[in-house]
C-alpha cells in the first residue's frame, strides 16, 4: 500500500479537528476527575456474567446461611438485567445461553424464593429443554450440582486429590498449571475427594423434579460423564483426557483410604495457604467460593469459615439499575496506571488543571505497591510478590506482571504535580523492575502472575470445557509489551540498576514480539478483543524499546490497521476474533476500539494523516454531554471464550488517544 495515499492534504481540516479534540478532551478529563475515588484510584467494574451470583447464592444456602426474604430482590434484578432473550443466561455480555449458566441460575432464582412457575424460572426451563437438558452440563456444573445433591456423584468425571501427592517434578503436578486453574481444581479435588454434598431438603427434593424430565433415582447419571452440551463446548476433551477420566474413574470405586486422606489433608493445607495469604478473599471469588464450602467442610465455626464468609463480600458489586452481583475482578490498579499515562502523554496544561487528582492517584499506586515477600513462598509454588502491583488493589495480594509494568510505568511518567518527598523510592521502583524481570519466560515473552511451568502438552488434557489455553502460563503479547515497554523506560531513568539484566530481557522480548506477529502484520491477543488491542501493544512495546518508525514489523502492523478502518472513520472488532482466532469485524465501529488503533498509528507516528483525523472526529462524535462515552461492545477476553466489560476503558482510552494526538502532532 502506498504510504502517501493515507496522508492528509495542507487544507484547514487539521485545525478544525484539532479544535475539536481539544474540546472532547476537556470535557473528558473533566468527567474522568469526577469519578476518581477517595482514595485516589478509579475503581471500575469488569462484568462478566451470572455464574458467580449463581454460585454465591448456592454457597450461602450450602453453609445454612440463605439470604433473607426481604434483601432478595437486588439479586433477583441482576439476572433479569442479564437474561438472554428467548431465557436463559450466556458466558458473557453478549452471549448465547450456556446450559451452565443457566442451570446455575435456576437453581439460584429458586433458592431466592422464586416459584418455578414464575416467568424468568419458567423461560429458563424450557430453553434447557430444548437444548438437550441439565444432563450436558460441562463438568463444572455437574461438581456444582453433585454439592446440592442435584446430580450423582457416578457421573462426574473424576478430579483427584491425589494428584497433589505427585512428585513436584512430575509433568502432571499442580505446580505446574496456570494459577487460576490449578487453584479452581485444588477446591474441586478436595470436595470431590470428600464427596461433599448438601442436605436433601423439600426444596432439593422440589428441584429434582423441576430438572430431571425422569425421576431422579431412575437416571443413569454414570451415563452422562462425557455428555457436554453444543452450547457449551469451546475445548472438546482430548481422547487423551477421556482416557485418563476412565483410568481413574475405576480407581475411584476402590480408592486407597490412605492415600485419600494424605491428599485431602495435602490439599487442604493448600486451600489455608490460599485464604490466609490473600486475606481470604482468594485471587477470584471462583476458587473463593470452593474454599468457603471446603473450611465449612472441616470446620463450620473456626475463624477460617468466619473470616472467608467477610473477605469474599470484596467482590460484591451493587448499583440501583443492576442490583448486586460479584465480580471476578475489580481493576483499580490497571485503569489507574492507564489514567496516569493517558494524562502523561497529553498536552502538559490538562494534566496541570487536575493535579489534585493526579498526586491523589500517584499515592494510590504508592500505597498499593506489595511490600512484603511471601514466607517460604516455594513451599507453597508460590513466585516472587515484593515490588509488584495486582489487577484491582491490594487486598488479595497476588500480582500480576502487566500490571505491575503499567503501574511502573505510570510512576516514571510522573511530573511536577507530585512533590520529590511523595515519591516512589528507587528501592521500591527497582523491586517492581525485579518482579517484572522475574516473569519473562525462556521463549523471551511475559507470563502473567507467573513463570511458565509445563509445556503446552498439558493443554491436552485442559478439563474445562469451555475455556482455552488456560492450563499453563503461556507467553502473551500484550503483558510481554508491558512489560518490556517498563524495563525500556527503567533503564531510561536508573541507567545502573539491573543494567545487565535489563538490557537482556528487553533484548529477548523484542525478538519474542517480532516473531509472534503474523504475516498480515497483527498480532493476536488473549487478553483483549483482539487483533487490534494486541497492536496496540505491540507497537508500544515496540517503540518504547527503541524500535523505529521505519521498521518492517510497525509498518507491516500500521497498514494492517489502515486496511481495517471502517468507512466512518472507526475501527470495530468483534468478540468473535477471540474464539476464532481470526480477524472478525463488528458492524459498527466501537469507540474503545477506534481508541486503540488511533493511539497506535501515533505511537508508530505513521504519516497517515487523513486516516488519523477522521478517527479523531468519530471518537469525538460519539461523546455523551457529560464527557463519558457510551458502553457498546465487549472489549475484553480471559480464554478465548469469556468475554467482559471493562468499564472504564470508554473513559480512558478516548483521553489518551485524544491527548496523544495533540501532543505529538501539534503544539500549543
Amino acid at each position: 500500500m502506498d504510504l502517501q495515499a493515507h496522508q492528509a492534504p495542507a487544507t484547514g481540516g487539521a485545525v478544525d479537528t484539532r479544535a475539536t479534540a481539544r474540546r472532547a478532551l476537556d470535557r473528558a478529563v473533566d468527567h474522568l476527575a469526577s469519578i476518581q475515588q477517595e482514595r485516589g484510584c478509579w475503581v471500575g467494574e469488569v462484568k462478566w456474567c451470572t455464574i458467580l451470583l449463581s454460585q454465591y447464592v448456592i454457597v450461602r444456602h450450602l453453609t445454612g446461611r440463605p439470604i433473607p426474604q426481604e434483601e432478595r430482590a437486588p439479586y433477583v434484578r441482576y439476572f433479569e438485567r442479564w437474561e438472554v432473550p428467548g431465557g436463559g443466561w450466556g458466558l458473557h455480555p453478549e452471549s448465547r445461553a450456556y446450559v451452565f449458566a443457566t442451570t446455575l441460575g435456576y437453581v439460584a432464582l429458586r433458592l431466592l424464593g422464586l416459584s418455578p412457575d414464575d416467568e424468568m424460572p419458567a423461560r429458563a426451563r424450557r430453553w434447557l429443554s430444548a437444548h438437550g437438558g441439565v444432563l450436558h452440563i460441562p463438568s463444572w456444573g455437574k461438581l456444582w450440582l453433585a454439592f446440592l445433591n442435584l446430580y450423582g456423584w457416578e457421573g462426574i468425571n473424576p478430579v483427584p486429590p491425589e494428584l497433589w501427592l505427585l512428585p513436584t517434578w512430575a509433568p502432571m503436578h499442580p505446580r505446574r498449571m496456570y494459577n487460576h486453574t490449578r487453584l479452581i481444581y485444588l477446591g474441586m479435588g478436595y470436595l470431590y475427594g470428600r464427596r461433599f454434598s448438601g442436605p436433601v431438603t423439600p426444596l432439593i427434593e422440589e428441584l429434582r423434579r423441576e430438572l430431571y424430565p425422569i425421576p431422579y433415582g431412575s437416571i443413569d447419571f454414570a451415563a452422562y460423564r462425557h455428555a457436554i452440551a453444543p452450547t457449551d463446548l469451546y475445548a472438546a476433551p482430548t481422547r487423551l483426557l477421556r482416557t485418563l477420566y476412565d483410568g481413574l474413574y475405576t480407581y475411584e470405586r476402590h480408592p486407597s483410604r490412605k492415600l485419600r486422606k494424605m491428599a485431602l489433608d495435602r490439599c487442604y493445607q493448600h486451600i489455608l495457604f490460599e485464604l490466609r495469604s490473600t486475606q481470604y478473599a482468594c485471587v477470584s471469588p471462583v476458587n473463593g467460593f470452593l474454599n468457603l464450602l471446603a473450611v465449612w467442610d472441616r470446620d463450620p465455626h473456626g475463624e477460617d469459615f468466619q473470616r472467608t464468609v467477610e473477605a469474599l463480600e470484596v467482590w460484591r458489586w451493587q448499583d440501583e439499575e443492576e442490583g448486586i452481583r460479584y465480580c471476578g475482578a475489580f481493576s483499580h490498579i490497571w485503569d489507574t496506571s492507564f489514567i496516569l499515562q493517558a494524562l502523561a502523554d497529553g498536552p502538559a496544561d490538562v494534566r496541570g488543571r487536575i493535579a489534585p487528582a493526579v498526586r491523589r492517584a500517584y499515592g494510590f499506586l504508592r500505597e498499593v505497591q506489595m511490600k512484603e515477600e511471601i514466607p517460604h513462598r516455594e513451599l507453597w509454588f508460590r513466585d516472587q510478590r515484593l515490588g509488584g502491583f495486582c489487577f484491582s488493589d491490594d487486598y488479595h495480594r497476588w500480582p500480576v506482571s502487566d500490571c505491575t509494568a503499567e503501574a511502573l510505568t505510570a510512576l516514571l511518567h510522573i511530573g511536577p504535580e507530585v512533590p520529590a518527598e511523595e515519591r516512589v523510592s528507587g528501592e521500591m521502583l527497582r523491586h517492581a523492575a525485579a518482579f517484572v524481570l522475574a516473569r519473562q519466560n525462556d521463549d523471551g515473552g511475559f507470563g502473567s502472575y507467573e513463570r511458565n511451568r509445563g509445556t503446552l502438552a498439558l493443554e491436552r488434557l485442559n478439563p474445562s470445557e469451555m475455556f482455552g489455553n488456560c492450563m499453563v502460563e503461556l507467553s502473551y503479547v500484550e503483558c510481554s509489551a508491558s512489560c518490556i515497554a517498563s524495563l525500556a523506560r527503567f533503564r531510561r531513568h536508573y541507567p545502573d540498576v539491573l543494567h545487565a539484566e535489563i538490557d537482556g530481557a528487553v533484548e529477548r522480548g523484542v525478538a519474542f514480539l517480532l516473531r509472534a506477529q503474523r504475516p498480515d502484520g497483527s498480532w493476536e491477543g488473549l487478553w483483549g478483543v483482539n487483533f487490534t488491542y494486541a497492536i496496540l501493544f505491540a507497537i508500544e512495546g515496540l517503540r518504547a524499546a527503541g524500535i523505529p518508525a521505519s521498521h518492517p514489523a510497525l509498518q507491516r502492523a500500521c497498514r494492517w490497521l489502515l486496511d481495517h478502518q471502517m468507512a466512518d472513520g472507526g475501527w470495530g472488532e468483534h468478540y468473535t476474533s477471540c474464539e476464532r482466532h481470526e480477524y472478525v469485524p463488528h458492524v459498527q465501529s466501537q469507540v474503545i476500539m477506534t481508541a486503540w488503533a488511533l493511539s497506535a498509528l501515533l505511537a508508530a507516528e505513521y504519516p497517515a494523516e487523513e486516516a488519523i483525523e477522521r478517527g479523531i472526529r468519530l471518537l469525538a462524535s460519539r461523546q455523551l454531554p457529560n464527557g463519558d462515552f457510551p458502553q457498546e461492545a465487549v472489549a475484553g477476553v480471559f480464554f478465548h471464550s469469556a468475554m467482559l466489560h471493562y468499564d472504564l476503558y470508554k473513559n480512558y482510552f478516548p483521553i489518551w488517544t485524544l491527548g496523544r494526538y495533540l501532543h505529538r502532532r501539534h503544539t500549543h
